[in-house]
């Protein structure tokens, strides 16, 4: 069997130069005379052995130890000698000086350095079987303490998993074992999740494309990576990022932190419920753009703090401009879709209310206004998004300026929600569109507003006949045409006047008076506000 990492199975291991460091060893005052440069090499077993052959009997990463008996006054079989470990993979030779070889041989130690095997030579007569004994003693204290930390936490996230936690509360956890920023990308390196101390995660993401790099390389200390697949088709990576630990029980660690992360969304974790090609999740880029978005809006964190999040899930940040979009009645897949199909560079995700929150990332000499009309054009070409409305904030040149942009966008969506049939409204509607209503949305909580509201619209409220309330709303929003109102709610216009002078005499108002009318309408306009 192989990891995720398609390595062969765990094994613990000490380096050489570990290895050289123990006490016992230093008691024989070891000497490095070939192969320093690899002292970092894995020692996976010690082994004592004199045969001439030894090669043979080896599997590769072993320190041999030797006195060299066999091989003294024969400089063709000493490199032979150490060719064959070369061959069979070991991870350094250890010579005893003593009655063989009094001093370092010198064939032995050309061919260790041609080979690049490190060759350690002791000084003082030093029992091998403790070094053996010290060696595997602690290969298999590591052993055993990697094998526990992989079994507590395989055992940890399947609790997770069984009691439902989101998936984030998987990646806190794998965070708090490893000690260390983890992170979780697609296969083109977006991040789709981070966990961890948040300095040390924004750390991480301030310079995440070249590190990135760094770490599928192979060249960054302290990274360790897991594959994530389904099906046998890989959709995203894991990665710890900076563990401190034995690369090793990192590697433990990341495996079943991925294995965790596959079975959660097998089982439909945070709502995972379309899978892509190649066995990609869809939620794992939209709840990324969710988290983002959301922080932006709410404003908990400042919106300088979320730029290495941004630039790390692959939102375009450096000299752009930001244009921030509400959309009712579409869904966030259908808006990453579209943003795809016309080449646009932004996020988007669901914020509830049936609400699509959209941050569009532009060069500077593009044309806004006009991209953001040919986006709602496009997306209301689309079936299941006819009706669309598409709200937006002015472009914003700053970052720090979004979030506010952001919450202008929802502020002009809101307002425009639950809109009388057959209200003209431009493509894109802005805060300058919204007039009045805009206004009263924004006061709709304060209780005089609300008492206003009760008290105009007292005698349609709460009656049997609700097809009034709608009739009332339909006039005032078309400037009190009864020919359209009545076109619009399919009655002639004989129908209509009955209807309104039926509303005028439950509210005791007349409908023809601009000021009365006006004092209805803007109670609707709270009141519906207020049911929004």
């Amino acid at each position: 069997m192989t990891t995720a990492l398609g390595q062969q199975p765990w094994e613990p291991a000490l380096s050489v130069r570990q290895v050289l460091t123990l006490e016992r060893v230093l008691a024989g005052q070891p000497e490095v005379v070939a192969g320093a440069h690899r002292l970092d090499r894995p020692v996976r077993w010690v082994h004592v052995a004199e045969a001439a052959d030894v090669g043979v009997m080896l599997t590769g990463g072993e320190m041999v130890l030797t006195t060299g008996v066999l091989l003294a006054g024969d400089e063709d079989k000493q490199g032979e000698y150490v060719r064959s470990l070369h061959r069979a993979e070991a991870s350094a030779v250890v010579l005893g000086l003593g009655r063989a070889f009094p001093a370092p041989p010198d064939g032995m130690r050309r061919a260790a350095e041609r080979c690049g095997l490190p060759m350690v030579v002791l000084h003082r007569p030093f029992p091998f079987a403790e070094l053996t004994e010290e060696v595997q003693s602690r290969l298999l204290r590591r052993k055993f303490a990697a094998v526990s930390l992989s079994e507590a936490v395989r055992t940890e996230l399947t609790g997770l998993i069984t009691a439902g936690a989101p998936v984030q509360r998987l990646l806190d956890e794998v965070a708090r074992h490893g000690g260390c920023p983890v992170v979780v990308t697609n296969l083109a390196h977006r991040v789709l999740a981070t966990a961890g101390e948040r300095a040390a995660v924004d750390d991480v993401l301030r310079d995440w494309e070249r590190i990135a790099r760094q770490a599928g390389a192979g060249s960054a200390d302290g990274w360790v990576r897991a594959e994530l697949s389904c099906r046998g088709e890989r959709w995203g990576r894991l990665v710890l990022c900076g563990y401190r630990g034995e690369r090793a029980a990192g590697r433990l660690l990341a495996d079943r932190a991925a294995e965790a992360l596959v079975l959660h969304r097998m089982l439909g974790g945070d709502g995972a419920h379309t899978q892509g090609p190649g066995g990609s999740w869809h939620s794992w880029e939209e709840q990324s753009a969710r988290n983002l978005l959301t922080d932006l809006v709410s404003g908990a964190v400042p919106a300088r703090q979320l730029l290495p999040r941004a630039r790390a899930a692959g939102l375009p940040v450096n000299r752009r401009v930001f244009v921030p979009l509400v959309v009712r009645g579409g869904d966030a897949v259908l808006l990453d879709r579209v943003l795809r199909l016309l080449g646009l560079p932004g996020v988007a995700a669901d914020l509830g209310d049936d609400c699509v929150t959209v941050l569009l990332s532009l060069a500077p000499d593009q044309d806004a206004r006009a991209l953001t009309a040919h986006l709602a054009a496009r997306l209301r070409s689309e079936p299941d998004a006819s009706r669309a409305v598409v709200a937006a904030a002015d472009a914003r040149a700053a970052w720090d300026d979004v979030p506010a942009g952001l919450r202008e966008a929802r502020h002009v969506a809101d307002a425009v929600a639950g809109s009388a049939p057959g209200l003209d409204l431009p493509p894109v509607v802005r805060l300058r569109d919204i007039h009045l209503r805009g206004l009263v949305r924004l006061l709709r909580d304060d209780p005089r507003v609300q008492s206003f509201a009760e008290r105009e619209l007292d005698g349609l409220l709460g009656g049997p006949d609700e097809d009034l309330l709608a009739v009332l709303r339909t006039y005032l929003a078309t400037g009190r045409n009864k020919s359209r109102t009545a076109q619009l709610h399919h009655v002639s216009r004989p129908a209509l006047y009955r209807r309104l002078e039926a509303i005028q005499g439950r509210l005791g108002v007349d409908l023809d008076d601009f000021e009365q009318a006006a004092s209805v309408h803007i109670a609707l306009l709270a009141h519906d506000a207020q049911q929004g």
